[in-house]
């Protein structure tokens, strides 16, 4: 696993930040430009994650509100590090909220579009919400960040946790041992994921942060004894508050693997110990 940087880089000033940045398209109100940083795939694909901060900053430079509420996302072809286009439209805008759709589109070998992402998302002000919390979720229990394991990590006498794929060095995730029989060749059968989660650079949690997080642990497929790629066919997200300094904690559960797809609930906890994020997606796995 990649260690943080001696100095942190700092929101807005970071490799995360420069690789989701996009680039207004002149003459063309709505439009983007930017160039998918390979630093952010796995296997050869770009992480949904990332590619959801992406369309998420897009938005908020399109929306007349900063901050996602919620995004729906569905991944219609798998998008690869290059050039992609943006295209943006603002739905309504509201005094609390204002809605935009967007599809990020990638081209073929003939020069055609292809569309890889398309969503749809509602954005307001985090600050502006009032403190009040009344809920019965509770934090995941999760070992102390020096009793969990990365990707350059392994408990004693076993191969090391997989982690060969771009988007770990950029990542500081610690794995519950818990929820780590996978990689040791045992897996539990259940469908769990939970860890630490930061980025590498040192660079603290934000909304955009956020939804990659919700995308960047293993996949609870692997804990249910399957192997390879599960690509995400949907992710919808929701941010509930602006997270405080720190790493995450992030816990994430299948309960039903069904004619070839999964879901996985994810949930994204502060150092405050306040819910910030919850996401639901659903993948496919590869059986047999």
């Amino acid at each position: 696993m990649a260690e943080a940087a001696s100095t942190q880089a700092r929101i807005g000033d970071s490799e995360f930040d420069r690789d989701t940045a996009v680039t207004r398209r002149p003459g063309e109100p709505g439009v983007y430009d930017i160039d998918l940083s390979e630093g952010w795939t796995i296997i050869n694909a770009v992480n949904g994650g990332y590619l959801l901060a992406v369309l998420g900053r897009a938005l908020a430079d399109a929306l007349p509100h900063a901050d996602p509420f919620t995004i729906s996302a569905h991944y219609l072809t798998a998008s690869a590090p290059g050039p992609a286009v943006i295209r943006t439209d603002v739905v309504r805008t509201g005094r609390t909220l204002s809605t935009g759709q967007a599809s990020l589109f990638q081209y073929a070998e003939d020069g055609s579009e292809v569309e890889r992402i398309r969503v749809l998302a509602s954005y307001g002000d985090l600050d502006a919400l009032p403190d009040d919390v009344r809920t019965s979720a509770t934090p995941p229990a999760i070992p102390p960040i020096d009793q969990c394991f990365g990707a350059g990590d392994a408990p004693e006498g076993a191969p090391p946790v997989p982690g060969s794929s771009a988007i770990t060095e950029r990542l500081a995730l610690k794995l519950d041992p818990a929820t780590l029989g996978w990689a040791l060749g045992a897996p539990s059968g259940k469908g769990e994921m939970r860890a630490w989660f930061g980025l590498a650079d040192g660079r603290d949690a934000d909304p955009f942060s956020l939804l990659l997080a919700v995308d960047a642990l293993p996949p609870t497929a692997f804990e249910l004894g399957l192997k390879g790629w599960v690509p995400t066919v949907e992710l919808t997200t929701h941010i509930r508050c602006r997270p405080a300094p720190g790493p995450l904690r992030v816990s994430i559960t299948t309960r039903n693997l069904a004619g070839g797809f999964l879901e996985e609930d994810a949930e994204v906890w502060d150092s405050a110990d306040r819910l910030v994020a919850q996401s639901r997606q659903l993948a496919r796995v590869r059986l047999g």
